[in-house]
């Protein structure tokens, strides 16, 4: 687009909508790139680690909770986080969240 190429045409070339090209355009006029900004999925989650052994020990008294119930226990000791937080968590710990044969099955699963 820079060579003089409209939007229309660019996004016709490129499969991508106008208001994608439009977005990245101003970017680039910014910021001079229009690379994505940096994620924490590769990050040890700095802030969750700090509470590593409160959720470990919660986990192991509990190792049928839910995440949204470790939220809370969270949320109760004053710390804020998200279940995608917890289970990225959880994930980086190896621990297993898999449901045992004690559990009901799903509706999806009944016959």
């Amino acid at each position: 687009m820079t060579e003089g190429a409209s939007f229309h045409r660019a996004t016709a070339r490129f499969d991508v909508s106008v208001s994608s090209a439009s977005r990245w355009s101003a970017r680039f006029a910014q910021e001079g790139h229009v690379a994505p900004n940096p994620t924490q999925s590769g990050d040890r989650l700095p802030g969750i680690e700090a509470q590593a052994d409160l959720i470990l020990s919660t986990y192991e008294a509990r190792p049928e909770i839910f995440l949204r119930e470790l939220r809370d226990v969270l949320a109760a000791r004053g710390v804020t986080t998200s279940t995608s937080v917890l289970s990225r968590f959880v994930a980086s710990h190896g621990i297993s969240r898999k449901k045992g044969l004690s559990t009901r099955l799903s509706r999806s699963g009944r016959m």
